[in-house]
């Protein structure tokens, strides 16, 4: 039975605020850097660790959150892991070292782990019918975007008034706000039996986190380091692959990557979220040591790059519902790659901040027609009971791009302040240039049996119940 939308909406404002508390924590540090560093004296490495150590847990525990929620009912799941960011929150501003808040960085992004998934199951538990999800989808994405818009500016106003740890109390709020929404029964979820691999789980978490380690070593010149953590990588992941093969609950969804559709889709996500964390990395570095931007100036100037994550969403959602996801993705990656492009030529040529505003606008408008029409596609071929592992994979892929975007876009500003940033942001722009042909050929109607780029069946049912 349809809940009655008095009763949906609350649950959905609260839905959508647990994933703007999520991205929130992601991107209101990116103004924080340059205080951070100094506070805790730490260097590019350790700031890049202090992101990925976020993101690399993020990343690797959605493989297994979207079962976790399918296994033990998404409302609970989502709670847990709300109710975890929130005390992780806390004590990530009371953390004294730079090791002790990479740890609890790693905290968070296993609670984050836990609600992303699981509010997408919730969402497909909420609104059945398919028009009706993906106008759903879209203003989760536009509530959950506004994370995006705020957070530089909320963290540079915070970084201004009382340091960078005040950045992570603002989800304290947040978080009691999110459990009082979403304690009725209205988005309550069937528990299933999906069993869970941890072993295999665990290896996924190490590979990513190793191979971050790789990167971010060779960046910063360190290469007996970067030698010994890239056989580690190697070697980790050959024996992932072999305990996967054999596992009974793969950490990997084999239905879902059986589609070339599907695994162009996922490489177009792992391309957004690479291109939008490595300028949230990059950029802030350049505005406040280069051009002596303050903390608060720095999230203002972000502004042309996160208001488009608010404004476009809903735009973006009218589009999927009528002619399904291709359209606004391949238009999203073209305007990336093109933002990427502007944003490179712009440093190099130390242009002033209007043509950096132009190709921030580009990549705004690009990650907001691309991200909810990705939602929709992915979520549109889950099998019966699998919306968290669908879900949970897209994000997963995602995420896994955002720790590479830090860490590789990182090591070409170990080359230059300038010049490095410029070849990161050219590079971005190349990715997603790629991703979007990858996924032009994988969509075609004439290219695929597998129906990804309109919405088919699976959008008929509560894909969130197993």
């Amino acid at each position: 039975m349809t809940n009655p939308p008095s009763r949906r909406a609350p649950a959905l404002l609260g839905i959508s605020l647990g994933y703007f508390m999520v991205l929130l924590d992601m991107t209101v540090l990116s103004v924080a850097e340059p205080d951070l560093a100094a506070s805790l004296h730490t260097s590019l490495s350790g700031l890049q660790w202090a992101t990925t150590g976020y993101t690399v847990v993020f990343g690797a525990l959605l493989l297994s959150a979207g079962a976790v929620a399918d296994r033990y009912g998404a409302h609970r799941v989502f709670r847990v892991g709300v109710a975890v960011f929130g005390l992780g929150s806390l004590l990530s501003a009371l953390a004294p070292t730079l090791g002790v808040l990479v740890a609890l960085r790693a905290v968070l992004g296993a609670a984050g782990a836990a609600c992303v998934p699981s509010s997408m199951a919730m969402i497909a538990r909420l609104y059945p019918v398919p028009a009706e999800r993906a106008r759903a989808v879209a203003t989760w994405a536009a509530i959950s975007g506004a994370a995006v818009a705020a957070g530089p500016v909320v963290g540079g106003a915070l970084v201004d008034l009382a340091g960078w740890e005040a950045v992570f109390l603002v989800n304290v709020p947040v978080a009691l706000l999110v459990l009082a929404l979403t304690a009725g029964r209205t988005v309550r979820c069937e528990r299933g039996e999906r069993r869970i691999d941890w072993t295999t789980q665990l290896l996924a978490c190490a590979v990513l986190a190793l191979l971050t380690d790789t990167l971010v070593a060779a960046g910063a010149r360190s290469w007996v380091h970067a030698v010994a953590a890239g056989v580690a990588t190697v070697l980790v992941a050959a024996v992932f692959v072999v305990l996967e093969r054999r596992s009974a609950a793969p950490v990997l969804d084999r239905t879902l990557l059986g589609s070339g559709g599907v695994r162009a889709s996922l490489a177009a996500g792992a391309a957004v979220n690479l291109t939008l964390n490595g300028y949230l990395f990059v950029l802030p570095l350049l505005l406040q040591q280069e051009r002596h931007l303050s903390a608060a100036a720095t999230g203002l100037a972000f502004l042309p790059l996160t208001l488009p994550f608010v404004l476009n969403p809903p735009v973006t959602g009218r589009i999927v519902a009528r002619f399904g996801p291709r359209p606004p993705v391949l238009a999203g990656l073209a305007l990336l790659a093109a933002g990427g492009v502007a944003l490179g030529g712009a440093v190099w040529a130390r242009a002033g901040y209007g043509w950096l505003a132009v190709g921030l606008l580009l990549t705004g408008f690009g990650v907001s027609f691309v991200l909810p029409a990705l939602v929709s596609a992915v979520i549109s071929v889950a099998p019966q009971g699998a919306a968290g592992s669908a879900g949970g994979l897209l994000n997963a892929v995602r995420q896994t791009g955002a720790t590479l975007g830090v860490a590789v876009m990182g090591a070409f500003v170990g080359l230059g302040r300038v010049t490095g940033t410029g070849w990161a942001l050219v590079f971005s722009a190349v990715v997603c240039a790629a991703a979007g042909l990858w996924f032009a050929v994988a969509s075609a109607p004439a290219a695929s049996s597998t129906p990804v780029v309109s919405p088919g069946p699976a959008l008929s049912r509560p894909a969130g119940r197993s």
